[in-house]
């Protein structure tokens, strides 16, 4: 065992750090439905919580940006249900998908281009598009910041298979397959500002770069009735050594963390290189 020297802890007490202050960790939290059935209780319980930790987070000078906030459900069924009967089309009895994306906002033939590239992906795994959905959001609770590099958000609603063709499981497979091809596409075509928030039939992500207490103004779509869970995740990022930006405000699509990864590099690397098989 080891034991600070006398000078050690001479400059540790005269210098201006505290321990007792420490609080510089994001926020993070679960509320889950106990019974298992989707709630509206569980979102806005969720929702709440989320307000509740915005001290885990900072605050840009024009005291509206913010270093990112985020919640991630299930899927709301009857919600994209109506949304897709909205759009003209009837839903089908296949297996929903849903896609939340940020693309481009200001370059509007790169916005064509990732959507066809999207889409392309999507018809070549066999799968059915009913369309795009452009999620309604109110700009006025975000600051200049996170204005000025706000993305076009929009979702992409796929038809499946049918239950008895494939499993839930198998089409979460194909449907990574899908996002992996999709990224790969963009970043050889050199666009820059495209996200995939999450690719899933299970859950959806919505997240932005604003304050905690506004995640649910900003997405009118989180005040809806239908808008249901069996289970939320929500995240306020305290942003350390990477500056904010709207595709790293959380939760991720596979985990929501309150610290660093610092393998992070290298864990990229090593399932690049299983890319190949």
């Amino acid at each position: 065992m080891t034991f600070p020297s006398p000078e050690h802890a001479r400059l540790a007490a005269e210098g201006m750090y505290r321990p007792d202050y420490e609080g510089d960790a994001c926020g993070v939290g679960l509320v889950a439905a106990t019974d298992g059935k989707p709630s509206r209780r569980v979102v806005t319980a969720a929702i709440d919580a989320l307000k509740a930790v915005w001290h885990r987070g900072a605050v840009d000078a024009d005291g509206k940006t913010g270093d990112g906030a985020g919640l991630h459900v299930d899927l709301p069924a009857r919600f994209f249900d109506d949304a897709i009967e909205y759009s003209g089309h009837k839903p089908l009895p296949n297996r929903l998908a849903v896609g939340m994306i940020f693309l481009p906002r200001t370059d509007l033939g790169a916005q064509e281009m990732c959507r066809t590239i999207v889409e392309s992906e999507i018809i070549d795994f066999g799968y059915t598009i009913y369309g795009w959905r452009q999620v309604p959001v109110n700009v006025g609770v975000i600051g200049d910041k996170a204005l000025l590099t706000r993305p076009e958000i929009e979702q992409i609603m796929i038809a499946g298979p049918l239950p008895d063709q494939e499993s839930l499981e198998e089409f979460e497979k194909k449907l990574y397959l899908i996002r992996r091809r999709i990224e790969r596409k963009v970043i050889e075509a050199q666009v820059q500002g495209f996200y995939v928030c999450s690719l899933s039939a299970r859950s959806i992500i919505y997240k932005g770069l604003f304050l905690a207490e506004e995640l649910s103004v900003f997405y009118p779509d989180l005040q809806d009735e239908r808008f249901v869970s069996r289970v939320a995740i929500f995240h306020q990022r305290y942003s350390t050594n990477t500056f904010p930006q709207w595709w790293l405000a959380q939760p991720f699509r596979c985990l929501a963390h309150n610290g660093e990864i610092n393998t992070i590099r290298g864990n990229k690397n090593w399932m690049k290189s299983h890319e190949i098989k």
